[in-house]
């Protein structure tokens, strides 16, 4: 499944990385503890957090993931996009829950 497919099914916002809405997504991780996605994650992973700040995009950028939402409404800081933008990463918010937001990527076959 591509990242477009994603965006559309479950109305994610975009925030950054839009031309690389095309990549694949090979699975994912949902995590709040950067040193546990260091840890975890593989390349082309979907990682759903709550965490705004600059930091997840230089571990999303080390580890080649696809790309990173956000979730529960939570807005990423302003220097967390510029950085997004800087890498190409895309970069993605919902109103979702992590929970929620989980549970309907796997519906979607994202696992």
């Amino acid at each position: 499944m591509k990242l477009t497919d994603l965006v559309s099914a479950l109305s994610l916002e975009t925030h950054a990385g839009e031309g690389n809405l095309a990549r694949p997504v090979t699975g994912g991780i949902v995590s709040d503890l950067l040193s546990y996605v260091m840890g975890n994650a593989r390349a082309g992973d979907l990682w759903v957090t709550i965490q705004v700040h600059p930091n997840i995009v230089g571990v999303a950028d080390l580890l080649d993931l696809s790309a990173v939402v956000v979730a529960g409404g939570q807005e990423p800081e302003s220097a967390t996009v510029a950085k997004a933008r800087e890498h190409g990463l895309a970069l993605l918010t919902t109103e979702m829950s992590a929970f929620t937001l989980v549970g309907k990527l796997h519906e979607l076959g994202v696992g």
